[in-house]
C-alpha cells in the first residue's frame, strides 16, 4: 500500500527497482565469467558448465545474504526501510537464480544415468553418516525446496489466507535455509577445493549476518529496559506527553512479548497495537501520514483512534485505552476488540 493507501502492483518504483535488481545480477554474472575464464598460470581453465554453476550459486547466496541484511539494517537506521518495500521481490529474484543453480547442476551431474536425476541427487552418495564425502548437494536442495515454498506464497493472496502470524512464521524459515546453504557451500568446496577463499567468503557473511541481527536485537532490548513502567492496575506509565515525537509514537512493552505504539498527534494521544495487519509490520516505527498511522514496511495505514484502515480498505486492528493524568500518559494493558472507536487523550486540556 501507498501513503494514500491505494493497492502497490507494478508500479514506477517497482519497475525501477526491479530494472536494477536485475542488471545487478547480469553485472555480477558477466564479471564471474570474464574473472572466472581467465586462464590459470598453469593455462588451465574452468569448464564454462562448471562456472555457470559457481556463478548462479554465489549469485543466489550473496542475494540472500543481503536479504537478511536488510531487516536488522532497518531496525538500525530508518534509512534502510524504504528496502523493505521491495524485499519479496528480491527473494523471489533469488529463488530464481537459485533454481537455475539447482537445476543446471542436477541434470549435469545426475542426468545422464539410469536414475531419475531427482532421485539420483539424494541416493547416489549414501555417506551421510560421515563428514568426508558428505552428500552435500542434498543440503543444497532442502534449501532450494524451502526458497520455493517461500516464493510460492509470496503473493498477498497467501498472507490473508494463511494470516499474518502463520504466513511470518513459515516466512522465518528462510533462516533454516540460510544454514542449509552455508554447511552445503563449505562442505562442498572442502572436498572439491583446496583455496579458503569460497570458505572465508562465506565464514565472513555469516558474522555479518549474526553481527546484525544481535545489534538489532541488543538496540531494542535496550529500548525496552531504558523504558521504565510504573503500573497502576491495569494501566502502564508511557511518560511525560511531549517526550513522544509528533506524529511519531513510542513503542510500549508489554510482558509476552506484546507492544503497543502510543501516537502523539495533533494535540492527541492515541495508541494502537504495534503489529501490522499485513506483515506484522512495526506499526510503532511509522508515522501519522494524511490522519493515519502508516505501517515503515509496506504503507499500511490505520485511523489512530479506532485501528480501521481509510475507505474503501476494512482491515482492522487493536486499540488502546489511553490517558493523561498528572501530566502523565497511561495506556491500558487490555486491548480492545479491533476496530473499537477509542477517545484520544487531550493534551491541551492536561496544559490549560
Amino acid at each position: 500500500m501507498s501513503h494514500q493507501y491505494k493497492a502497490v502492483l507494478w508500479d514506477g518504483n517497482k519497475a525501477v527497482y526491479d530494472l536494477i535488481l536485475a542488471l545487478g545480477v547480469v553485472a555480477y554474472l558477466v564479471a564471474f565469467f570474464v574473472l572466472g575464464l581467465q586462464a590459470y598460470p598453469s593455462g588451465h581453465t574452468f569448464d564454462p558448465v562448471i562456472l555457470a554453476m559457481r556463478a548462479l550459486g554465489s549469485c543466489a547466496f550473496v542475494m540472500l545474504t543481503v536479504i537478511l541484511m536488510i531487516g536488522p539494517l532497518a531496525r538500525l537506521s530508518p534509512r534502510f526501510k524504504p528496502a523493505l518495500y521491495n524485499r519479496r521481490h528480491f527473494g523471489v529474484m533469488a529463488f530464481m537464480i537459485a533454481l537455475a543453480h539447482g537445476g543446471l547442476a542436477t541434470l549435469w551431474y545426475h542426468g545422464g544415468g539410469p536414475l531419475n536425476p531427482l532421485v539420483s541427487l539424494f541416493v547416489s552418495n549414501p555417506l551421510y553418516d560421515q563428514i568426508a564425502g558428505f552428500p552435500f548437494e542434498a543440503l543444497g536442495a532442502a534449501a532450494l525446496i524451502i526458497l520455493f515454498v517461500m516464493a510460492a506464497t509470496s503473493h498477498d493472496f497467501w498472507l490473508a489466507n494463511l494470516s499474518a502470524p502463520v504466513w511470518k512464521a513459515l516466512h522465518m524459515l528462510v533462516y533454516i535455509a540460510y544454514g542449509l546453504l552455508v554447511v552445503h557451500i563449505t562442505l562442498g568446496f572442502l572436498q572439491t577445493e583446496k583455496a579458503l577463499f569460497y570458505p572465508a567468503l562465506t565464514l565472513a557473511s555469516v558474522i555479518v549476518v549474526g553481527t546484525l541481527h544481535l545489534a538489532a536485537g541488543l538496540k531494542e532490548y535496550g529500548a525496552d529496559r531504558s523504558m521504565k513502567r510504573q503500573g497502576k492496575g491495569d494501566w502502564v506509565e508511557v511518560g511525560d506527553p511531549m517526550s513522544i515525537p509528533e506524529n511519531r509514537a513510542v513503542i510500549v512493552p508489554l510482558a509476552g512479548g506484546e507492544r503497543i505504539a502510543v501516537f502523539r498527534y495533533e494535540g492527541k494521544i492515541s495508541a494502537v497495537t504495534n503489529a501490522c495487519k499485513h506483515q506484522n509490520g512495526p506499526l510503532g516505527e511509522g508515522r501519522i501520514v494524511d490522519g493515519c498511522v502508516t505501517c515503515p514496511w509496506h504503507g499500511w495505514q490505520f485511523r489512530p483512534d479506532d485501528g480501521v484502515s481509510p475507505p474503501p480498505f476494512t482491515e482492522k486492528i487493536a486499540t488502546y485505552d489511553v490517558k493523561i493524568e498528572n501530566g502523565r500518559v497511561f495506556v491500558d494493558r487490555q486491548a480492545n476488540p479491533p476496530g473499537t472507536r477509542t477517545p484520544p487523550a487531550v493534551i491541551e486540556e492536561v496544559y490549560a
